[in-house]
């Protein structure tokens, strides 16, 4: 009988952790490592700093031990990407509501409108809906 394999290798070390890095990508200018982050653990202030392009980005958060670079880095493309979407949100008009200004072909059957007719606001005013009162007429009987 032979050996078994599993007594006969070696211990392995440890795996060594990448270090988290330090110096990011602009945002504004897409100049790599240009962004230098510093944290302040006394003040639980962390900044940061485009040596290209001069942007500054600064967040007060509560500081955990867990708190690194990157984090304040990720911080700031959230903060930019929510500026983002509210200068989108305010420069576009919500889209008009087609249901509420033209019905649909179906309706437009069934008042009586022949296929491309426009409704007019004097159409609108004199819509009643008969079949109701008289489906309720028979109803009662």
């Amino acid at each position: 009988m032979g050996k078994r394999k599993k007594s006969s290798r070696q211990p392995q070390g440890k795996k060594k952790r990448e270090p988290l890095a330090t110096q990011f990508k602009c945002v504004f200018c897409a100049h790599e490592t240009s962004v230098g982050v510093s944290i302040d653990r006394k003040n639980k202030l962390g900044t940061l700093h485009c040596r290209q392009c001069g942007q500054h980005f600064q967040s007060k958060s509560p500081m955990d031990a867990l708190m690194q670079p990157v984090d304040i880095y990720f911080e700031w493309i959230d903060a930019c990407e929510d500026v983002a979407k509210e200068q989108a949100a305010a420069a576009q008009p919500p889209p008009p509501s087609s249901r509420a200004t033209q019905p649909s072909q179906r309706e437009k059957s069934r008042l009586g409108m022949a296929p491309g007719e426009r409704m007019t606001e004097e159409d609108r005013q004199f819509i009643e809906d008969d079949e109701a009162d008289a489906e309720q007429e028979y109803a009662d009987e």
